[in-house]
């Protein structure tokens, strides 16, 4: 199971205030602003968490109410739930979980998809077939790391929550291990 693990990266300071990673997303991704809303979206946390059998982490649930999905130098694509369309992303989710389960995880990596206690939990991919996950264990949704297994079947962890590993991936602060570096475009999806 632990044959192509390559470490865990871990930042100096793990960033809890979801406001303090968005806005260092902001700074490392030129044009990300662009893209966000005028306003707060109300996405309806509570029925999708309860539909998806889990809590989200909060840095997560502030840019999905700040940003559509986008894509990070047209490579890694952050999908996000929109406001009243928590069922079709909720959807999109399992469909991937299902994915995962039948050909990513179980052979390669030989960690089990969500709902699997511990875990991984899709939140983005790359357009080379990369996957971006949340480690399901801890005590809260706070506590998750996210997981990069890449389609050359290496994978990794980072130390820290999703929208500080894409400020940290984007501004090269993080070693990209087997991912290619970014070239910071922000093209929608």
């Amino acid at each position: 199971m632990d044959d192509d693990l390559i470490g865990t990266q871990t930042p100096p300071r793990r960033m809890t205030n979801p406001e303090e990673s968005l806005a260092l997303l902001e700074r490392a991704v030129p044009g990300l602003t662009g893209l966000r809303r005028r306003t707060r979206a109300e996405i309806a946390w509570a029925g999708f968490e309860e539909n998806l059998g889990t809590g989200l982490p909060s840095d997560y649930k502030h840019l999905a109410e700040w940003y559509p999905t986008f894509a990070i130098a047209d490579f890694l694509l952050v999908r996000l739930p929109e406001p009243g369309e928590e069922d079709r992303s909720l959807q999109a989710t399992r469909d991937t979980l299902e994915v995962l389960a039948d050909a990513w995880l179980e052979p390669g990596i030989g960690l089990p998809a969500y709902p699997a206690p511990g875990g991984l939990l899709p939140w983005g991919e790359s357009c080379d077939s990369d996957k971006f996950m949340w480690t399901t264990t801890g005590r809260s949704p706070q506590d998750w790391i996210v997981t990069v297994a890449s389609r050359s079947g290496a994978w990794w962890h980072y130390g820290g929550g999703a929208v500080q590993f894409l400020a940290e991936y984007s501004n090269g602060t993080l070693e990209p291990w087997g991912l290619p570096t970014i070239d910071l475009e922000v093209p929608p999806c």
